[in-house]
């Protein structure tokens, strides 16, 4: 017999020992919990590890017997499904969502929101939670009332039923994946991909007719390393070699906080690095950017790729361009005493990561054109979204720096009086 066929035989045997007490201990959880929570024991009866004879005990060990005594049981922990599905595990840890929570925790904004929506529940951290974190985080977020996604997987694998299928459809992103700052679900559903997806999905096109997913060009074969050439915040290192380009970035990187008024790196740089929050190497660029160009030549023609990677590059040049200029304006305002700057900065620049509670009106359009017109240019493109590009992306830069313009013209006429 081959290697591989006994180690299926092992596991095949494995599984039918320990079944008989899985499904003992699965009746017992059952007997109680088709009262207490239907429909979560109505999740696991559909569910593979239900098929397979993994019970409540597979996962949630401990000696638990009435709603008193729950803290028994050990902390369920993206660890925990890693238990059996390795291969999944590894690969999510190496990528950009196994950093989601610390992320979320690191960037100052996070901090100047309310409680209910920034290190809380309702908004960042709902979304943010798929990020690996330790059983005392967990501990903490269970006491402030939080219920999901503590386990990291079921973010997407809807926790009792953990469907793979579930996992695959584009749906699963929509709940993160949506909004003013994050509106890759947006893009998406309207371009040609997300539409033939959509007709795919309610039978107006056979199912046998590529419509690509979400997945299919973020997670190819299944691979949970999720992550972009460009990232969220569309800056890298180092530095274009146009000479506008490369002066505009520098001005974003700065007003990031990521390299100081003289150029070097700072401190929140290596936060940045440590977390994986952009590719800082010509090697970690070029390595997503082929991979992707790879997904893409699965469909497309590779002169047809080359042409709309290029369109993003060249679409995010434009859109720093604009956001460069805007900041440089504030910049000034401060500069000249026109336009106090925020308690505690330091930096010439304005903290496009540290929005303060009460940021004056020019700020407060600055801070937009940069979370949400900014991303929406160069992201709308790299999605095939022309209208998310160009009338929530360009045009809203286009506005922006306008209206950035015409403030500081007034603040200037009126010596920053208000």
């Amino acid at each position: 017999m081959r290697r591989s066929n006994v180690a299926v035989a092992l596991t095949v045997l494995t599984i039918a020992a320990f079944a008989p007490t899985q499904a003992r201990a699965a009746a017992d959880c059952v007997g109680c919990h088709d009262q207490a929570t239907p429909l979560v024991v109505m999740d696991w009866r559909g569910s593979r590890h239900a098929a397979e004879g993994i019970g409540c005990d597979g996962c949630h060990k401990g000696n638990h017997r009435t709603s008193r005594d729950t803290a028994n049981l050990t902390v369920v922990t993206a660890q925990t499904c890693g238990g059996c599905h390795e291969r999944q595990m590894q690969q999510f840890t190496a990528g950009k969502h196994a950093r989601a929570w610390e992320a979320a925790r690191a960037l100052p904004k996070a901090h100047a929101l309310p409680m209910a929506l920034g290190p809380g529940e309702a908004g960042c951290a709902s979304c943010h939670k798929i990020g690996l974190k330790p059983e005392s985080e967990i501990f903490r977020l269970k006491a402030s009332g939080s219920m999901t996604g503590h386990a990291s997987c079921d973010a997407c694998h809807t926790r009792h039923s953990f469907a793979v299928m579930e996992a695959r459809q584009p749906q699963a992103c929509q709940t993160c994946h949506m909004g003013l700052d994050h509106p890759q679900w947006e893009m998406y559903s309207a371009s040609k991909h997300g539409v033939r997806a959509l007709l795919k999905q309610n039978g107006t096109l056979p199912g046998n007719l590529p419509a690509p997913r979400c997945q299919d060009c973020h997670m190819p074969s299944g691979d949970h390393e999720v992550r972009t050439a460009w990232g969220f915040f569309g800056v890298r290192l180092p530095l274009p070699d146009d000479p506008q380009w490369r002066a505009d970035q520098e001005t974003i990187l700065q007003a990031l906080g990521l390299l100081d008024a003289a150029g070097a790196t700072t401190l929140r740089l290596d936060t940045f690095r440590d977390l994986d929050m952009a590719r800082l190497t010509p090697p970690a660029f070029g390595k997503e950017r082929e991979r992707m160009a790879a997904t893409c030549g699965a469909c497309h023609s590779a002169g047809f790729v080359r042409t709309e990677l290029a369109k993003g590059d060249a679409m995010l040049r434009e859109a720093d361009r604009e956001l460069a200029a805007a900041i440089r304006v504030v910049a000034g305002l401060y500069a000249d005493g026109l336009l106090p700057r925020p308690p505690g900065a330091s930096s010439p620049w304005p903290d496009l990561l540290a929005i303060p509670r009460s940021p004056s009106p020019i700020e407060r359009r600055l801070y937009e054109m940069h979370l949400v017109h900014r991303g929406h240019a160069f992201q709308g493109t790299f999605h095939s979204s022309p209208g998310h590009a160009l009338w929530e992306g360009w045009a809203g830069l286009a506005r922006d720096r306008e209206d950035i313009e015409r403030m500081a013209a007034e603040l200037r006429s009126r010596g920053g009086r208000p």
